[in-house]
């Protein structure tokens, strides 16, 4: 279970990680249906036979689809919840790139690094997390991008 604490408390930890996920499988049956909610059907994302033939020696999850768990990657983390939280919004990305292919049906979690939290105004605040998403048994992270949310409290 996550520890709470006030947001202002989160100032003392800029620059630190401040959580890591559970790992989540990329199955293909996930990258499946984000093919079917997206309309990206790629044959390097559903066509095994294809994609074998290819560098990446099979199918890949797309990379909106990796950078779409973030925030089950999030809830399944045990960065530090604000205290009295009635809500949280997506606000936006300043970099995201996309460094090595996630392989169907391998593993990957994310590490989050907080950057910057300031309240915009009182019970908002909004926080910029450097998350890197990691591949199971792999040296090259999936991606690496700086994301920020609202929340209100």
């Amino acid at each position: 279970m996550p520890t709470t604490v006030e947001p202002g408390a989160m100032k003392d930890r800029i620059g630190q990680v401040v959580g890591t996920s559970a790992w989540i499988e990329v199955s293909q049956q996930r990258i499946n249906e984000f093919a079917q909610a997206t309309g990206d059907f790629q044959f390097i994302h559903l066509d095994p036979v294809a994609a074998a033939k290819t560098p990446f020696g099979g199918t890949i999850a797309h990379g909106f689809l990796t950078l779409s768990l973030i925030p089950l990657m999030t809830q399944e983390s045990d960065i530090p919840r604000a205290a009295g939280i009635r809500m949280g919004v997506n606000y936006g990305g300043n970099k995201t790139r996309f460094l090595s292919p996630v392989r169907s049906g391998k593993r990957i979690r994310g590490h989050f690094k907080l950057l910057e939290i300031d309240e915009k105004r009182p019970g908002q605040w909004q926080q910029t997390m450097e998350i890197t998403v990691e591949i199971e048994d792999e040296a090259k992270p999936a991606l690496i991008c700086e994301w920020i949310t609202q929340f209100f409290v």
